[in-house]
């Protein structure tokens, strides 16, 4: 089984998209189990709806999955092993108050020495510990030996017990922290493959460890992804959210091309996810660091919208007519995204001013159109309006380009006409 697990205390992101994304890749390659986990045991940073929103956007990208969970509802089964591995003194109760613990780290930092937790509660006896009336934490205990994690995509790594610490795994109030949640559930689901961001990779020889001192045997296969670097995206740029980026117009085909694509060797460029199930191989995928190129992502969300069937880009730009998504698509020479596009089509049928400096040739195309039959060729059209005012040339083109485009220059007029002649009481109005 995979899963793929996103918090809901936080709008997705790009990297959690291109996590999402190569767990369906792989559960499908390999026809392994897919399941949505929801990381919501810590209640306090969770955002009302959040979780909605997040199962919203996968289903946008088609992401199949056979179910959901929700790790809160797990908290029964995080607290009884816990209590399982402090009988077994696997565990143990931390008295040490947030004062006493941030001075540890003061003092580490300032011999330049990477913190660790001194133990001082490991070895307190029974008696001690039913004698302190104070809210404790619960701490793993270190491993004895190193911990060896191999990853797919970075090889082997080598961790000593004071890498991984003797760390929290129950908080104050005896809900589970991040780290041991995750390695619990993982062992509850039998997962059997888990892919993370780089940044994160010192958390799987702590799961390995917390699996480990519960019996658990099965090992994991893990895959840690390299960081997507850029300036652009960042906490503070909006683009940094799926959501946001769906707002802005990209198709999700074509965001979900761009980040398997990234830092990939891929046989093709432009591609939909049930081509990549077909080739996909996480072998391919480069262990560096990938930089996000927002114009590379507005190039491929262009490619896509080219090959996108006129009638559903239609409905995407809120028509329901083959003809507005012919016209649409006349505009990707200088548009890239649904809301590019939609500006242009907002002028076509926005009220528009009479064209400055020839406002009476612009009145009488008005009242000639007002009156004119349905005509089918462009040049017909033309001709029926120089024979029903004497307009001509650019004293005829100016005015009309601006009349039905409300732009002075563009696409052809009569590239444009064919897909607006049915809508021209409507665009002169």
């Amino acid at each position: 089984m995979l899963r793929i697990a996103l918090s809901p205390t936080k709008d997705m992101d790009l990297e959690d998209l291109r996590i999402a994304l190569l767990n369906y890749i792989i559960s499908k390659k390999t026809d392994e189990e897919l399941v949505i986990r929801i990381d919501d045991a810590n209640k306090n940073k969770n955002i009302e709806g959040k979780d909605k929103e997040i199962l919203e956007l996968l289903n946008l990208f088609s992401i199949e999955h056979s179910r959901i969970i929700y790790q809160s509802e797990n908290i029964k089964y995080h607290q009884k092993l816990a209590m399982q591995l402090m009988t077994q003194k696997k565990a143990f109760a931390c008295f040490c108050s947030d004062t006493k613990l941030n001075e540890l780290k003061k003092s580490a930092k300032k011999e330049g020495k990477n913190y660790n937790y001194d133990d001082f509660c490991a070895n307190l006896s029974d008696e001690i510990i039913l004698e302190v009336n104070a809210a404790f934490t619960v701490r793993i205990k270190r491993p004895i030996d190193n911990i060896k994690l191999i990853d797919s995509l970075n090889g082997e790594f080598n961790y000593t017990p004071n890498d991984i610490d003797s760390f929290i795994i129950l908080n104050h109030d005896k809900t589970p922290t991040a780290e041991y949640a995750c390695a619990v559930d993982d062992m509850i689901f039998n997962i059997t493959t888990v892919i993370n961001k780089k940044e994160d990779i010192l958390s799987a020889p702590r799961h390995i460890h917390i699996r480990n001192s519960l019996g658990y045997e099965k090992e994991i296969n893990y895959i840690h992804l390299p960081t997507i670097q850029n300036e652009n995206i960042s906490e503070k740029n909006s683009l940094s959210s799926v959501r946001c980026l769906i707002e802005e117009g990209f198709l999700p085909v074509a965001i979900a091309n761009y980040l398997v694509l990234l830092g990939n060797k891929t046989p093709k460029e432009i591609f939909t996810l049930e081509e990549a199930v077909q080739w996909f191989e996480i072998k391919n995928i480069s262990n560096k660091e990938v930089v996000f190129d927002f114009e590379k992502l507005k190039t491929i969300n262009k490619k896509h919208l080219e090959l996108i069937d006129d009638l559903r880009l239609s409905k995407l730009l809120g028509f329901a007519d083959a003809d507005i998504g012919k016209l649409g698509k006349l505009f990707l020479t200088n548009a890239s995204t649904l809301n590019e596009i939609k500006e242009k089509l907002n002028l076509i049928f926005s009220k528009k001013d009479l064209c400055k400096n020839f406002e009476d040739e612009s009145l009488q195309i008005i009242k000639c159109l007002k009156e004119a039959p349905h005509i089918d060729e462009f040049n017909n059209f033309k001709n029926y309006i120089t024979q029903n005012t004497g307009l001509k040339d650019y004293s005829l083109l100016k005015p009309l380009r601006y009349l039905l485009t409300k732009e002075e220059d563009g696409v052809n007029l009569s590239d444009i006409y064919p897909y607006i002649k049915n809508y021209l009481g409507e665009i002169i109005k």
